[in-house]
Formats: C-alpha cells, sequence, structure tokens
C-alpha cells in the first residue's frame, strides 16, 4: 500500500520535480558504486573511468553534428576543464574516504560559492537575502567541519574545496556558453578529466606527498566485479545529467534547485546501506543551514 501511494505522488508530482527526483536518486547510486570501485583502485582512477565514456559519446556527437559557435575563449575554456576536473578529484577522494552523505553535503555548496563568484567576475546582482543565504550556508559549513584547534582537517579543506571548484567551473560556463557549443564545453571537461589522470598515472612513482595523494594514483587493470562497479558508476552518472537537464527543462530553476537537495538524504540512507554511521546531530544541523542556504539563494535569485 505505501509503495503504491508513494507511486501515486510521483505521479501527480510536476514532471520537472519528478525528474530531479529521480536524478537526485540515481546520483547517490552512481556515488555508491563510485565508493565500492575506491576500495580496490585510487580515486584518479575512478574519475579517469569517470570521463572515458564521456569522451567516447561527446566525440561521437559532435562528429554526427559538427560544432557551431565563434570560439574566442581558448583560456577560460580550459580553466574550466582544469578546475572541474581537480574539483571531482576531490570529491571522489571524499566519497571513497568520508561517509557519501558528507561527501554530496560538501559539493552541494556550490551554489554558495557560485553567487559569490557571479557577484564579484560577473557582476551579477545579489539581494540581502541572498547574503543572508550565504551566511547561513557557511554557520552550516562550520557545524559540518567542526574545526577543532588545529584547524580543518583534510577531508573537510577538500570536501570545502569540491564546491569551490565546482562553482568556479558553473561560473565560467555561464560566460562560456556565448561562444562556444554547449558539447565543446562539457567536452573540455571530460577531456581534462581523462588526459589528466593519465598524466597523474606516469608522475606517481617519482612523488611520495601524502598531503597531495588525492592528484596522485597507479592504474590498475580492474578485474571481475570491479568492471561492473565501473560501467554502473558511468550508467547512473548519465542517467543522472540527463534527467538533470530535463528538470532544467520543465520548470524553474529555484523549484528544481531546491527539490536536487534530496540528493543529500538519498546518499545519506544508501551511504548507511554501506555501512556509513548516520550524521552527528550537530552534522545533521549543518546539513539543514546548508539546504536552506541553497534555496535561499535559488529563491533570491
Amino acid at each position: 500500500m505505501g509503495i503504491i501511494a508513494i507511486m501515486k505522488l510521483l505521479t501527480d508530482m510536476n514532471k520537472g520535480v519528478q525528474y530531479m527526483l529521480i536524478a537526485s536518486f540515481t546520483f547517490a547510486i552512481m556515488g555508491a558504486f563510485a565508493k565500492l570501485a575506491s576500495e580496490e583502485m585510487s580515486s584518479l582512477e575512478v574519475v579517469f573511468f569517470r570521463n572515458i565514456a564521456g569522451v567516447l559519446i561527446i566525440s561521437y556527437a559532435i562528429y554526427k553534428k559538427p560544432l557551431i559557435q565563434k570560439g574566442g575563449k581558448p583560456f577560460l575554456l580550459f580553466f574550466r576543464g582544469f578546475i572541474g576536473f581537480v574539483a571531482l578529484l576531490a570529491f571522489f577522494y571524499n566519497i571513497a574516504h568520508i561517509s557519501l552523505g558528507d561527501a554530496m553535503t560538501y559539493s552541494k555548496t556550490s551554489p554558495i560559492f557560485t553567487a559569490i563568484f557571479a557577484f564579484f567576475f560577473l557582476k551579477e546582482k545579489l539581494s540581502f537575502s541572498g547574503w543572508i543565504a550565504i551566511f547561513i550556508g557557511f554557520i552550516g559549513i562550520v557545524f559540518i567541519t567542526q574545526p577543532s584547534s588545529l584547524g580543518f582537517s583534510k577531508y573537510d579543506l577538500l570536501g570545502i574545496f569540491s564546491g569551490i571548484g565546482a562553482a568556479l567551473a558553473y561560473t565560467s560556463v555561464r560566460e562560456l556558453r556565448s561562444y562556444y557549443d554547449t558539447r565543446a564545453i562539457v567536452l573540455s571537461f571530460m577531456l581534462t578529466g581523462t588526459l589528466g589522470p593519465i598524466v597523474l598515472f606516469v608522475i606517481t612513482p617519482y612523488f611520495n606527498a601524502v598531503e597531495l595523494d588525492f592528484l596522485l594514483g597507479e592504474f590498475v587493470l580492474p578485474k571481475g566485479i570491479m568492471w561492473v562497479y565501473l560501467i554502473a558508476m558511468g550508467v547512473f552518472a548519465t542517467i543522472s545529467q540527463l534527467l538533470m537537464t530535463k528538470a532544467y527543462g520543465e520548470t524553474k530553476a529555484g523549484i528544481v534547485g531546491a527539490v536536487s537537495y534530496t540528493n543529500i538524504l538519498f546518499s545519506i540512507v544508501v551511504g548507511v546501506m554501506l555501512d556509513d554511521a548516520l550524521p552527528s546531530l550537530a552534522t545533521s544541523f549543518g546539513i539543514i543551514l546548508i539546504v536552506l542556504a541553497g534555496i535561499m539563494v535559488a529563491k533570491a535569485k
């Protein structure tokens, strides 16, 4: 009876909300497979496999329908790909080492940082309520990180960076859309995320920096069940991306953006199924503040 009620509720929902709910769930599943794959391979290799399929798909799409664009911003295009790649490395490293819910929460701080970067770099206006939302978001980050007298932990710093890096990438995309085909922008990210790991695989044997281990890793040929994890990760990531795109095409961005925060809840549930601990009271309060801040930023804009 409960399942029937849930199915009816989903059917009656706005299409955009439906798409984003399912996208949020599939993205959490993607994170779960990434976490499983990380048990036997480095985060660097997981990112490599995450992107190589996308390069092949986007390249084929460009072959079938050539790019139509004026270009003119090669350095910004490279920056989008590079910063997105490094942020993704930090995100997947955290998925491997902390709870899935916490890793996803850090990544969902990106709208807060995007609002700040858009204000300074793109001269977009931000209302008083928008600044209040940003302040609330930072308070939420403090509750999640709970810094000690020694400061933030390595995972906290990488988590915050994953949000900042994603925000910088999103901000650059707003500018790049006027100059490049969307496929070229996506390809810049996925191509960097494929070639970057290859370079880092080569130089890894010459470095022994524990602090930078999220950037390093040896290539290990996947075997058996690992191929299943990697393929499933790619499939669910693609499904999630497609559904997110459809969601923003069906409903107002503010509504869809608010619904996207259900990804944190799904990630906590899926993470617990993978033996993650439930969030503490302080962490839960921090998550609530970050979700509230994200929704307020979306409404303010």
